[in-house]
């Protein structure tokens, strides 16, 4: 069985040790205790979304990008898996994006900023 938390470990594990940090030097920055951070690197705690926020934070890492990774590794991890029990799983398939450029809103002009969209129709509302 693929264990999300197991996964999302090993990502921030990976993360941290590329930046050649230690655990206590991310657990201070984080603000979450070196144990806990140990265990939700090993994969024993579910980590809540504030938690994750603020690892990310100490890290420099965007949560879209660990996630995205984390979403990779369980992709490769079901294909391992479903290899193993010869059961087919259909391969998951991720939106083509096209660039958007944006150079105004609502008619008042701003800094250019370019959006990758998925190809279908997106509705972007300004708030």
């Amino acid at each position: 069985m693929i264990l999300l938390r197991r996964l999302l470990g090993d990502v921030l594990r990976r993360q941290r040790q590329r930046q050649g940090r230690t655990l206590r030097e991310v657990s201070s920055s984080a603000r979450v205790s070196l144990g806990y951070l140990s265990e939700v690197e090993r994969g024993q705690k579910e980590a809540s979304s504030e938690l994750l926020s603020a690892i990310c934070d100490a890290l420099d890492v965007r949560m879209s990008e660990l996630m995205r990774e984390v979403s990779d590794e369980l992709s490769l991890a079901e294909l391992a898996e479903s290899a193993a029990s010869s059961e087919p799983v259909p391969t998951p398939v991720r939106p083509r994006l096209n660039s958007v450029s944006v150079t105004s809103v609502a008619g008042v002009p701003t800094e250019r900023v370019t959006i990758k969209a998925p190809t279908e129709a997106v509705n972007v509302v300004a708030a």
